[in-house]
Order: structure tokens, then sequence, then C-alpha cells
């Protein structure tokens, strides 16, 4: 089967943290992320569509140190007329270090989110991803 990566970011705010912030789709919220362009590094990939999708930049943000979320699921790829892909996912934690203006380029939104899980917002990548970083922050 074929494969696909996508990298991005769990962005917070607060320290301790206290929102995150998610993007609108049409028919789902997901964070800031992309798929790998050729020769791209994952956190290049990862820092580019956080620009692209919210107009962040590297200087906007504190990356976290120590913290790397993978998970694997297959998806129908809309640009491979539904073909079936297995998709790995790499997600970055950063913290914003001052207020920005969104931009939502791709999507139709988004939204500052409390963190206090257990969250139910997608249960393939985004509620085991909140899981995880919650773990991380109480051992951090």
């Amino acid at each position: 089967m074929p494969e696909v990566k996508s990298c991005g970011f769990l962005i917070i705010r607060g320290n301790p943290p206290r929102e995150f912030l998610l993007m609108r789709h049409a028919d789902r919220w997901d964070l800031p992320k992309g798929h790998v362009d050729q020769g791209e590094t994952e956190m290049q990939c990862a820092l580019r569509e956080l620009h692209e999708e919210t107009g962040i930049t590297d200087a906007d943000i504190e990356l976290i140190d120590g913290f790397r979320y993978v998970t694997q699921y297959q998806v129908h790829e809309k640009k491979d007329r539904g073909r079936l892909y297995d998709k790995t996912l790499v997600v970055f934690l950063a913290r914003l270090t001052r207020d920005v203006q969104i931009n939502p380029t791709a999507h139709g939104g988004y939204q500052w989110l409390l963190c206090q899980p257990p969250h139910q917002i997608q249960a393939r990548a985004i509620d085991p991803l909140l899981s995880a970083a919650a773990e991380f922050f109480k051992t951090a």
C-alpha cells in the first residue's frame, strides 16, 4: 500500500498549558499540518505548514524539546481519487510566545480550546495526541 507522511504542530498557550489551537476543516477540527515535500525534514514541513495555515512563524513559538508524537492510520487521499494510503503523522509541540493574528488560509476558521482532558474531538489522531501531551507535561 502506498504511504504518505504529514507533519504538524500542537500549538499551546500558557505555562502551564491552558489552551491549544485547532483549525476548522469542512468536516472536522484538526491541527495545522500537511504533507512532507520532497527533500524536506519533518521539522521543516511542520514549520512551513504552520506558517502557511496560520501565519504563525518560528519566531512566534518556542519548541518544546522531548516531545515528538507519531501515529499511523489509513486514509483515502482525495488528490489520488480516494486511493487508500498508509499515513504517518508526526506532531511536534510548541508554545506561542506572543499574541499573533491567526490567519486561517486553508481552513474555515480556528479555535483555542481549553487544555482540560479528556477530550473527544477526533478519536483517530487528536484525542490520543492530547492525552500524550498531557502525560508529557505531567512528567516534564
